[in-house]
């Protein structure tokens, strides 16, 4: 074979001859051939606890691990995402990035032993994203080992913060200082599954607090009460119309606050999430909710006009992660379908998701998150479980497709 060409035509694949088209037949197959060592990958990763803002000794590790498959220029960023480059680059651009997160969303402490029975193996993160991390390995333990040349650059990057409070501190890290304007397109490998996620839900979180002088429930009764103008503001909130479409949802999701049953409470908090494909629609569903706490504070002071107690709303950001809904028209996606095919992989829809491409998405930056092939139904519990099937292997492969039709070879 003399000449690799991936040509992209309304959504279909096709090799053309050449050196390359051999050496990246020669990487996807070797995908298939090295199964064993991308699971093994994926369970002694998860055996390194990556609590939320403790990623560092995963970090760590990884960094070896790329080095040991031959990646260059390998560094830890300020924030503690782990930057690689794959050397022999014709030409610095385009740069892409292929992407998993270190982080998990369970505290330190944790018991992080994988546990095989029978055909799964039970761990805390072995889906999400053990098994991400592992296939970034294992394409680049492909692309090198069939010395695949790009004409561009990659990068193999692990990124901290994708998970709860994290708030994707790591990829916006990336995107906004570290690799500010330079990157063409990024990968997110991020859970299991055949899966393309194509556009980013967004979500605003905040922790609310109503503050007040508390006292006796019956000595001190007749004052404002922080309890009573959360729970205004809860009714109101749950009366609020979203949208169907784009999906736009809301939730209280935790309540906590108060001394004891017959005590007015000091204060009391809350913690909301706001979520929904359309950066419109949440904007629309902030206001509401804004509003919604204002009236809660309002309403229970004017309960009781001739009390002099305080009463006061605090609002904190938890995190705000973009919206953003690209076309599936876009080339990365329709480039993800045809890698998808082309392996024989069963054809399905594109999917919205919360993952590390909301931020390079919200810029404009083309970018889609796919599964890393088997299946975990039960992420983010601890009864967290992978099952790898028949074809897993299918999800690295079709990886390392995407990422040659991205950078070019």
């Amino acid at each position: 074979m003399k000449r690799l060409l991936l040509i992209v035509v309304f959504g279909v694949v096709a090799f053309g001859q050449g050196v390359e088209d051999a050496r990246l037949k020669a990487a996807v197959e070797a995908i298939r051939v090295n199964n064993a060592w991308t699971m093994s990958q994926q369970v002694s990763i998860c055996e390194i606890a990556a609590p939320p803002f403790g990623e560092a000794e995963r970090g760590k590790e990884y960094a070896k691990r790329l080095a040991a498959l031959g990646m260059v220029d390998i560094r830890t960023d300020s924030e503690g995402n782990v930057i690689s480059r794959l050397p022999g680059a014709s030409a610095p651009k385009p740069l892409v990035v292929i992407s998993a997160h270190l982080d998990t969303v369970f505290p330190a402490g944790m018991d992080v032993k994988v546990r095989p029975e029978g055909k799964r193996l039970h761990g805390l993160g072995i889906g999400d994203d053990c098994r991400g991390l592992a296939v970034v390995l294992a394409v680049a333990k492909a692309y090198r080992e069939a010395q695949v040349k790009t004409a561009g650059t990659v990068l193999f990057v692990a990124t901290v913060g994708e998970e709860g409070q994290g708030d994707l501190r790591g990829v916006r890290h990336l995107f906004t200082k570290e690799l500010k304007g330079q990157v063409d397109a990024f990968i997110s490998v991020d859970g299991t599954g055949f899966r393309v996620t194509s556009r980013g839900v967004g979500s605003n979180r905040y922790k609310v607090t109503y503050k007040g002088r508390g006292g006796h429930s019956y000595g001190a009764f007749g004052m404002p009460n922080p309890a009573h103008a959360m729970g205004r503001a809860i009714a109101r909130i749950a009366d609020i119309e979203v949208p169907k479409d784009p999906r736009t949802t809301f939730n209280v999701g935790t309540v906590t606050g108060g001394t004891s049953v017959n005590s007015v409470p000091i204060e009391v908090s809350m913690e909301l999430d706001l979520r929904s494909e359309s950066p419109q629609e949440l904007a629309v569903l902030d206001e509401r909710l804004k509003a919604a706490l204002q009236y809660g504070l309002e309403a229970e002071k004017k309960r009781w006009p001739e009390s002099k107690a305080p009463l006061d709303l605090e609002v904190k950001t938890m995190g705000l992660r973009p919206a953003a809904a690209p076309s599936d028209e876009t080339p990365i996606v329709q480039k993800a379908m045809a890698a998808a095919k082309m392996l024989g992989i069963p054809m399905f829809a594109t999917g919205s998701g919360s993952t590390d491409s909301n931020i390079p998405m919200s810029l404009g930056i083309p970018a889609v998150t796919i599964g890393g092939g088997g299946k975990s139904p039960n992420a983010h519990s601890i009864d967290e479980w992978f099952e790898e099937g028949e074809e897993a292997y299918k999800a690295p492969q079709m990886a390392a497709l995407l990422l040659a039709m991205l950078v070019g070879i």
